[in-house]
């Protein structure tokens, strides 16, 4: 959720560190980034604007070189290094777009680059710094674990450590982001969304912003289980957290800098922070402006802005999310597309236990009405009763409150879901198993048209007579859904049922004698 929260006094760190804006102004407007760096597009996000009814704009960092800021603050500290330095090499710790900027750099510097990533860090990050150059050293589960082997690493070999955010050139080098954005659109902004981490990014573009156009407020971000720099901001100082949520990989830090933090307590206005499916959804969001798809960090600036407008109820003002990285994992879409619905309370999940008597199903259908299923999961495992497991398309949150009265009401009892981590995350997928109540049962997949209609077609022609004892569907936004559906059909009604198929005209294959239903369901 959105909060707000009132600054405090500055915090006192040590004076070589304790910048003022106007260092930092100076800083920003001479950093040395386009050797790398590309000025990204502010590009507007109209279906978004046109839904919260607000004028949305993204700062396309996603389609920097490296598909990241990072870049930006890596090049500029790697260059105000000596050439001595730069001959001895440098060395990070990154959960992946650091990194990927320090390789680039150190690639475009002509110097070796030592890389430790923590052990979590995706695979397709981890390929992309090799392939520019990098040495990897993969170590610990976070970026505070890689972090101390870089530093005695440092040592050891005697190279440069480059901080991916507690470092005014690192800051300064972010901060170009600022500089650009209010370039590119001189008109009224009400609000900058920033993701967090370790803080490089909103301190840099909050110390440029607060400099030149400090009516402008600064928005951070941060995730439900990685927001060390909220906590620390609560605090009064920087809090370590004993663990951290790695959906956001980008954003997964123990503890924040204490430079980020000195200047973060001072210049961010509010703070709002989103979970998982917040995050999958506005990744769905940039993807229907943009047809790009961003990592979670990358997103998590849209999100953060559904929000706000959604507490505010805010009209016709301008926010600016700086879209910070898209170096997303293919595999990961999948998880990505499904939570997607639940986040922008599009999907509504239900248990609904239904009586075990013919028809039942059908009724239960029936109540369901036009709307989209977007799920059904169900096997026979109870004489009276039957439990099933379905997701329905939503208009808004409040739909599910509704439609579970709505079953109740016809003698359906109903339990919402929607909002529950063990649903979304196991129990959807292990709707199942073996049971001693399906006798005669014939396994059919099916296959037919992902339109209004066809799923009670499919049941409105089944004779009367043959129980479902095993359902299975899930849309998967394909122009074809498949089910899988146990009928449990008498010997004597084999013609019957023969008869039943071809009438049917959907595609379909008979899986009764697959080895992996005899193992796992019959």
């Amino acid at each position: 959720m959105a909060t707000s929260s009132r600054k405090p006094a500055p915090n006192k760190v040590p004076s070589r560190r304790a910048l003022p804006l106007a260092g930092y102004l100076q800083k920003i407007l001479t950093a040395r980034v386009y050797d790398v760096a590309i000025e990204s597009a502010l590009d507007a996000a109209p279906r978004l604007s046109a839904r919260l009814k607000n004028h949305v704009l993204f700062k396309r960092e996603d389609t920097q070189p490296v598909f990241s800021f990072k870049l930006r603050g890596a090049y500029n500290k790697m260059a105000h290094l000596s050439p001595e330095a730069l001959a001895r090499g440098v060395i990070c710790a990154s959960a992946g777009n650091h990194a990927q900027g320090v390789a680039l750099s150190a690639r475009k510097l002509g110097c070796k680059a030592l890389v430790v990533m923590p052990t979590t860090t995706p695979s397709l990050k981890i390929a992309a710094v090799r392939a520019l150059g990098a040495e990897v050293v993969l170590h610990g589960d976070s970026y505070s674990d890689a972090h101390a082997r870089a530093r005695a690493l440092e040592t050891e070999r005697g190279l440069s450590f480059v901080h991916p955010f507690d470092d005014p050139d690192v800051i300064a080098g972010q901060g170009t982001i600022a500089m650009e954005i209010l370039r590119q659109h001189q008109g009224p902004i009400d609000a900058i969304f920033v993701a967090i981490g370790g803080g490089g990014l909103v301190s840099g573009i909050a110390a440029y912003v607060k400099a030149v156009r400090p009516e402008i407020r600064i928005v951070g971000v941060q995730m439900n289980d990685s927001d060390a720099m909220l906590r620390s901001v609560r605090a009064g100082r920087r809090v370590e957290l004993a663990d951290v949520g790695l959906f956001s990989d980008g954003t997964a830090v123990k503890q924040v800098g204490a430079e980020t933090f000195r200047l973060a307590r001072r210049l961010v206005d509010d703070w709002v922070v989103v979970d998982t499916d917040a995050a999958c959804a506005a990744i769905k969001d940039v993807f229907e402006d943009t047809r790009s798809i961003l990592e979670p960090a990358g997103a998590l600036g849209v999100a953060a802005i559904k929000q706000y407008v959604q507490k505010r109820h805010t009209k016709g003002e301008t926010y600016v999310a700086i879209t910070c990285g898209a170096n997303m994992n293919f595999d990961r879409l999948r998880f990505v597309a499904e939570r997607a619905e639940v986040g922008e309370e599009r999907e509504a999940l239900f248990a609904v236990t239904i009586p075990e008597e013919r028809g039942s199903f059908r009724r239960f259908c029936a109540l369901v009405g036009p709307r989209a299923v977007t799920e059904f999961n169900y096997r026979i495992s109870d004489a009276d009763v039957a439990h099933v497991f379905v997701g329905i398309a939503t208009v808004d949150r409040a739909e599910s409150a509704r439609l579970k009265r709505h079953f109740t009401s016809h003698g359906f009892a109903a339990l919402d879901l929607t909002g529950d981590e063990l649903a979304k995350e196991h129990v959807r997928h292990m709707v199942g198993g073996r049971s001693a109540l399906a006798r005669d049962e014939r396994l059919y997949r099916f296959v037919f048209p992902e339109r209004p209609g066809a799923l009670m077609r499919f049941l409105s022609s089944m004779p009367a007579g043959w129980n479902i004892s095993l359902f299975h569907y899930r849309n998967q936004g394909a122009d074809y859904g498949r089910i899988l559906v146990g009928i449990q059909v008498p010997p004597a009604d084999e013609q019957a049922f023969s008869d039943f198929l071809e009438t049917l005209a959907y595609p379909c294959a008979d899986e009764t004698g697959n080895p992996a239903y005899r193992l796992f369901l019959q």
